[in-house]
């Protein structure tokens, strides 16, 4: 059974993020310690209590569709009450509507114990979220006093209408359309797939955010217009009233997460005899719904990162606890009697060992990535423009690396079992059933590795992050020069990784000024990982030098996972011109 790290988590965002530092700046008022404390325990204790009981349930049951209603699993509904009644939902949302106005890196550290309990459970409050901040930044006031606070407390869920049968990753290909309807309101008409939440009996209303184009729309991305649309219309007075046209026709049979109905919705079909055309609002301005809904997309992208972090938790929480029950062969430091637990063997161990590293790493970029969101916010001219500079640079980290660490530590999960992973009884086949999604979805981490180089490697000319490599450097130096015991090669391993992320960098930015974009782009997805590694190193070593018991753990990556590196480099200078050779051969006449 899963149990929140509060400890870890409480330390990771004050001593490897920042927060603490940033409390005694006084940088988000009069926010301390204790409440920060006292906030993430009662979290801890509603993931552990509440939410992780319900989670095998959830997996064996699903959410069931009948008759265009989704019925959550036994037991959800009342935990989704509960958690909203505790203000979890107002975490960080906004004062003036009923949040709290808690800083992002709060938010998600919550978040990561919710998707650890229950990651089909997770994720619907994390669209929601989502929702809340494209509305308070891009929509009308007249929308905001009607919909807002109610998404904040979390009454009303809310979803992310984009993808459609033809158009998946590629927006540009969107189809569902949008007619004004003379008074203000337009007539939506469509069909979205894979909708995460966008049926379910959690809420009596559903706010659904939809892509959609106007008539005489220009092509392309250019074209693409948000619109609000809830399930149930609603009265100036706040009141529900009639039902509007969309619903959902079919629910998708998934490999993990069986508890989050993803569903395929149906705009302007004339549901139950309804006059067709599901009745919308406009969010911002027409055209301009992409920037809008990037808003919501950038939330989301953090919070998948989440996921990876969370089920990554999980599974190494799960393995521990297996290889120090089973038993099995001989092991020269075991001295009881009959068979050693596993937990014994060299092998074990560094499997374990890894999965542990893994995720420290993947939340240590995560939550650095929040922490730059939460500064950006609160500072002013070019301070605040590093910080956003910061932010947008870890996110697609966050969002990929994470991602893959989930599956990657969850794979390992199941072979720390064994024979007892492959089957459903331990849970471990779960939690990579589960962890398999994230990497997919919210942008592909192939999207989100060209999203790296592309856009984020040119920001403030090119040199943004060559400033962060040398606060990642500076960290290196630390610990050369600690004189702690127990770090070993440490501070030369990570001048190694960051001299070759260094001139990864420099590469890429090379091909990118000579408009050599495709020869950059095939290095996108090694330069993700080398750029994670190499700072998931420095965040482990800055843990280290602040707790020393974490510098075992910290010597241990460097020295036996972070040399990866030197490949990842390789790949990304040397692996153009064979990747490009080589993938004509996949090419259909």
């Amino acid at each position: 059974m899963y149990r929140a790290p509060v400890e870890d988590i409480a330390f990771t965002l004050k001593h490897v993020a920042g927060l603490k530092p940033a409390l005694e700046a006084g940088t988000f008022g009069d926010l301390g310690e204790d409440l920060v404390d006292a906030i993430l325990a009662e979290a801890g204790r509603f993931a552990t209590d509440e939410v992780a009981p319900l989670y095998k349930i959830g997996d064996e049951r699903g959410a069931v569709l009948k008759d265009a209603a989704v019925t959550m699993p036994p037991g959800w509904k009342e935990l989704y009450r509960r958690w909203i009644d505790g203000g979890w939902n107002a975490l960080s949302g906004p004062e003036e509507f009923g949040g709290q106005g808690l800083p992002t890196m709060l938010g998600v550290a919550a978040l990561e114990m919710w998707n650890s309990a229950a990651m089909a459970f997770g994720i619907g409050p994390t669209l929601t979220m989502g929702a809340v901040e494209a509305l308070d930044k891009h929509a009308s006031e007249a929308l905001k006093a009607k919909y807002l606070a109610k998404l904040v407390s979390g009454e009303w869920m809310g979803t992310m209408n984009l993808t459609e049968p033809q158009a998946g990753s590629d927006l540009a290909a969107l189809r569902s359309r949008a007619e004004p309807a003379g008074d203000g309101t337009y007539r939506i008409f469509g069909q979205k797939i894979f909708i995460t939440y966008g049926e379910h009996d959690f809420t009596d209303n559903i706010i659904h955010l939809v892509l959609a184009r106007l008539p005489d729309a220009p092509a392309g991305t250019r074209g693409i217009s948000l619109f609000l649309v809830p399930k149930f219309l609603v009265g100036d007075d706040g009141a529900l009233g009639a039902r509007n046209d969309v619903f959902c026709s079919g629910l998708e049979h998934k490999l993990g997460i069986h508890a989050s109905p993803t569903c395929t919705m149906i705009y302007g079909d004339g549901f139950q005899g309804i006059k067709p055309g599901a009745i919308g609002w406009l969010i911002g301005e027409e055209n301009k719904g992409l920037a809008c809904m990037f808003t919501m997309m950038n939330n989301a992208r953090l919070c998948v990162g989440m996921q990876g972090v969370a089920v990554a938790e999980t599974a190494t929480q799960k393995a521990i606890a297996y290889a120090n029950e089973r038993r099995q062969g001989k092991a020269s430091d075991f001295a009881g009697a009959g068979m050693a637990p596993i937990v014994h063997h060299p092998d074990v161990q560094r499997n374990l060992l890894t999965m542990q590293a893994l995720t420290q790493i993947a939340r240590a970029i995560s939550y650095s990535c929040a922490h730059a969101i939460d500064r950006a916010r609160v500072a002013e001219g070019e301070a605040a423009a590093n910080w956003r500079d910061r932010a947008n640079l870890l996110t697609p980290l966050a969002k990929a690396f994470s991602t893959d660490v989930g599956v990657d530590v969850a794979s390992l999960g199941v072979q720390v079992h064994g024979g007892m992973g492959f089957i459903e009884e331990t849970g471990a086949a779960a939690l990579y059933r589960d962890a398999r999604i994230a990497p997919i979805y919210e942008g592909t981490n192939g999207i989100q590795a060209i999203d790296l180089v592309a856009r984020k490697l040119p920001l403030g000319g090119g040199e943004h992050v060559h400033r962060y490599i040398g606060e990642l450097k500076a960290g290196a130096d630390a610990v050369r020069i600690s004189n702690v015991e127990g770090f070993g090669r440490t501070a030369d391993s990570l001048d190694q990784a960051l001299d070759d992320l260094s001139e990864a960098t420099r590469f890429l930015q090379k091909l990118l000024a000579e408009g050599r974009s495709d020869e950059a782009l095939a290095g996108a997805t090694p330069y993700l990982r080398l750029i994670s590694l190499a700072a998931g190193g420095a965040y482990l070593a800055q843990g280290a030098l602040a707790d020393h018991g974490r510098v075992a753990l910290c010597r241990f990556f460097a020295e036996n996972l972070l040399g990866e590196t030197r490949a990842l480099k390789e790949r990304v200078v040397g692996g153009a011109e064979s990747l490009a050779a080589a993938g004509k051969t996949l090419i259909s006449a």
